[in-house]
């Protein structure tokens, strides 16, 4: 997690519930800069950590190259929330679909610019997600995708 984050506490709060619910221990490394990434992988790696999931950051977003190749290097199983880590060779990413919130973004600007009120319009959430399943750092890392994850999956890369 990126502790700069504006809705940190929010997001450290759920992640916390829903490993309680799983019975799952849940460790939180934070980084905050590109080399602090670099530090809490080593952590990771010290705190034996089975698996990874990385937070929703545009920091992340722009370092996702070397996140990627991080957890390459180390062997730990990443979950992405966006689709372009696992296109990027991460093991598996779901979270909603940029390119549908561009296009709604596209929408928004055309009501504005032939005369809707910005306040006027809706908040809207997002409604397109996507999971992608990068089969070659399954083999990578040794691990067997279970066929009904890739059954729902949006994208297999093979």
């Amino acid at each position: 997690m990126n502790p700069n984050h504006p809705q940190i506490e929010r997001m450290i709060r759920d992640m916390q519930d829903a490993a309680r619910a799983k019975g799952v221990q849940l460790l939180i490394v934070q980084a905050g800069t590109e080399s602090e990434i670099d530090a809490a992988f080593a952590t990771l790696v010290q705190l034996h950590a089975d698996a990874l999931v990385v937070g929703t950051d545009v920091l992340f977003f722009r370092h996702r190259e070397q996140i990627v190749a991080l957890a390459a290097r180390r062997a730990i199983p990443a979950s992405y929330s966006l689709r372009e880590f696992a296109t990027d060779g991460g093991l598996i990413s779901y979270g909603s679909s940029l390119t549908a919130g561009w296009r709604l973004l596209g929408t928004y600007a055309g009501k504005i610019l032939n005369g809707a009120k910005p306040a006027d319009l809706p908040v809207q959430q997002p409604t397109t997600f996507e999971l992608v399943v990068n089969l070659k750092t399954a083999k990578a890392l040794g691990l067997t995708i279970p066929p009904s994850i890739l059954a729902r999956a949006d994208e297999v890369i093979e």
